[in-house]
C-alpha cells in the first residue's frame, strides 16, 4: 500500500480503503462494519468514518522498531494536529492498529490492557518533546493525560476480549483510537452543549451495551481519574487496580 510519501507513515482512509491487503484490510473491514452501523454510540467516530478523514497506523509488532514506526506516526499526527483550524471536519481521528500476531494467546480484556498500557509506556520512553507543565505526572491525579509530543492525548484502548461493553470493542484487533484532549473539551466539556453531547452519546452506548454506561466515564479535571477511562472494565464493578503508566523524567 502506497503512501503519499514513502517516508510517511500515517496513512488516510482512502489509502486504507483502496489498498489496504491483510491484517490490515481485517482490521479495516472489522471498523468499517461497526462505525457504518447506525447503533455504534459514538457520532464523532461514525461522522469521521463517512467523511473518510480517519487516518490509520498499522504496527506490526513492539520490538524497538515497530515502537519507532509509531512513534514516528504519532509525531506526524501531532503536528497535523496543531495546525487543526477548529472544525470538526477536521478532526482527523487516530486509528492505530496492532497485528494480532503480537498479542498471541493474550485474549481477556485485562490482558488487552496491559498490552495497551506497555505500548504508552514505550512510546513515553521515547517521546521526542517534554511532558506539559500543565499537565499531571501521575495518573492518579485529575490532571494527568497521557502526553506525546508536547501534546495532551486521549487514547482509547478497545479490543476484541470486551463481550458485554460492545461500545469498546472495534473487532479482531487491538486498537488504539487517539484524538487531542482538547477536542473533548471543546465538543463535550463541562457546558451545556457538551454535557448534551455526553448525554445522547452515554444514553447509545447503554443501549448499544445492553447494560449501563461505566463508572469510570467522567469529565477531564473532575474526580473521575483519566487513565481509567482509556480501557474500561467490562462490568460496572469498584476499581481496585492501579494505573501502570510511569512518568520518566525531571
Amino acid at each position: 500500500m502506497n503512501t503519499e510519501n514513502g517516508n510517511r507513515k500515517l496513512v488516510s482512509q482512502d489509502q486504507v480503503s483502496a489498498g489496504a491487503e491483510g491484517w490490515h484490510r481485517d482490521a479495516f473491514n472489522d471498523i468499517a462494519a461497526r462505525l457504518t452501523s447506525r447503533d455504534f454510540p459514538c457520532i464523532f467516530s461514525r461522522n469521521a468514518f463517512r467523511k473518510r478523514i480517519l487516518k490509520f497506523l498499522f504496527v506490526e509488532d513492539i520490538t524497538e522498531r515497530g515502537i519507532r514506526h509509531l512513534a514516528e506516526g504519532l509525531t506526524e499526527y501531532v503536528d497535523i494536529s496543531e495546525e487543526w483550524d477548529g472544525n470538526l471536519d477536521t478532526s482527523y481521528p487516530l486509528v492505530a492498529a496492532f497485528s494480532p500476531d503480537i498479542l498471541g494467546d493474550r485474549h481477556s480484556v485485562a490482558d488487552y490492557h496491559a498490552f495497551g498500557w506497555e505500548v504508552l509506556q514505550k512510546l513515553h520512553e521515547v517521546d521526542p518533546a517534554p511532558w506539559p507543565e500543565e499537565i499531571g505526572k501521575d495518573p492518579e491525579s485529575g490532571t494527568w493525560s497521557m502526553c506525546f509530543n508536547g501534546m495532551p492525548l486521549f487514547c482509547n484502548m478497545s479490543n476484541p476480549g470486551h463481550r458485554a461493553r460492545r461500545s469498546r470493542n472495534l473487532g479482531r484487533h487491538f486498537t488504539l483510537v487517539i484524538n487531542p484532549r482538547e477536542r473533548f473539551d471543546i465538543f463535550a466539556g463541562d457546558t451545556t452543549s457538551g454535557r448534551n453531547v455526553r448525554s445522547n452519546i452515554r444514553n447509545r452506548v447503554e443501549r448499544y451495551d445492553g447494560l449501563p454506561h461505566s463508572w469510570q466515564l467522567g469529565t477531564y479535571g473532575s474526580e473521575s481519574l483519566e487513565w481509567q477511562q482509556y480501557g474500561l472494565l467490562e462490568e460496572n464493578t469498584e476499581r481496585t487496580d492501579k494505573c501502570p503508566f510511569r512518568f520518566r523524567g525531571p
